[in-house]
């Protein structure tokens, strides 16, 4: 295990830990962003990445999402991401997800894991059986169970305040919302958005997906891929997919005037917010609005309560439209809106910790 805290051309990590176990073929990275407001929350990828250069920075850069993501969402956790390089679909062992658990309890809870793409429910069960700082767990072990069911609850509220914004009634009712990626959460936004009285579109590359939302609701349309979902006849975009859903070319063609969905990381690089922005489309940063998930594993912790934890993926809804009038009031996209409202809550309660306490 080698362990980094300064100098590792990162922005501002507080640790970095490569964690390595032959006899299973464990290859993992455990990035902690900052414990400013306690401990570093953040799920695990299970990915087969290209190089472990690109394992570096794709955690690197979610662990830095997690610590802006908690801060917004009231947590008091700081941010941190793993990732696991290899193929989930053939890589996976017990044996392989035990040592990773022992390799997140030697950090002493500093971080706390969850489940993350390419891991699950019950690989963290498995994770679990070898550390404490496990969330995301099974209910027959105490745990909260499938975290997408408040992560898409949490991007409704997101959209019902990025409605509010623009159109003066926190309702999608007889908008046109498209979705890309309706797997865990995309489907259980659809639930809701059906619910409201939404006209929904949707695409996903896995077919099956597709056939079990028209299944439950034969009135919702299908166009063949994100492509074309982005140049459909739509009023609200929501990404559920992989990240960097938004790049030059997608913003260009654009037809929507909100977007606001699940996907992690969905702008392809800095300046796209402003472009954004210049276009007229009101963007609901990310982090924002797919916190319910995090909430709902952080509420696990001190033993989960579902009215609880949705009570608080909830107050999404309020957070969203305060960044939106914070970029009105300060003339910034609402992505530097976010950023500001994270930092100063991390620097504000981070603070206190210079209040010395006895010992317990």
């Amino acid at each position: 295990m080698r362990v980094f805290s300064d100098d590792l051309h990162t922005n501002a990590h507080e640790q970095v830990v490569f964690c390595h176990d032959p006899g299973s073929g464990l290859k993992a990275i455990i990035a902690i962003y900052s414990t400013a407001l306690g401990p570093a929350l953040g799920g695990t990828r299970f990915y087969p990445y290209g190089s472990e250069d690109e394992a570096l920075a794709d955690v690197l850069n979610l662990s830095r999402g997690m610590a802006y993501k908690n801060a917004l969402a009231g947590l008091d956790h700081g941010g941190g991401k793993a990732v696991i390089w290899g193929d989930p679909a053939t890589d996976k062992t017990e044996a392989l997800l035990r040592a990773y658990g022992r390799f997140v309890e030697s950090l002493g809870g500093r971080y706390i894991t969850a489940c993350d793409v390419g891991t699950y429910v019950q690989d963290m069960d498995v994770v679990g059986r070898e550390t404490r700082w496990a969330t995301g767990r099974s209910p027959a072990q105490g745990g909260a169970g499938d975290s997408s069911v408040l992560t898409a609850y949490g991007v409704f509220q997101g959209m019902r305040a990025s409605a509010e914004h623009l159109w003066g009634t926190p309702s999608l009712r007889r908008r046109r919302v498209g979705i890309a990626g309706v797997g865990k959460v995309g489907r259980h936004l659809v639930e809701h958005l059906i619910t409201d009285g939404a006209e929904v579109v949707i695409t996903d590359v896995n077919e099956q997906a597709v056939a079990r939302v028209q299944a439950a609701h034969p009135e919702v349309e299908t166009v063949e891929d994100a492509a074309a979902l982005v140049a459909a006849d739509i009023e609200v975009y929501a990404p559920c997919a992989l990240g960097n859903a938004l790049d030059d070319e997608v913003v260009a063609r654009l037809r929507a005037t909100i977007v606001c969905g699940a996907a992690n990381n969905q702008l392809a690089h800095p300046g796209l917010e402003k472009v954004l922005a210049d276009a007229g489309v009101l963007y609901a940063p990310d982090y924002v609005v797919n916190a319910g998930g995090v909430i709902q594993v952080a509420d696990e912790i001190g033993g989960f309560n579902f009215d609880r934890a949705k009570a608080k993926a909830a107050e999404i809804y309020d957070t969203t439209k305060r960044i939106f009038a914070l970029a009105g009031t300060d003339g910034v996209p609402p992505v530097v809106a976010a950023d500001r409202l994270a930092e100063r809550r991390m620097a504000d309660v981070g603070r206190l910790r210079t209040i010395l306490l006895p010992p317990r």
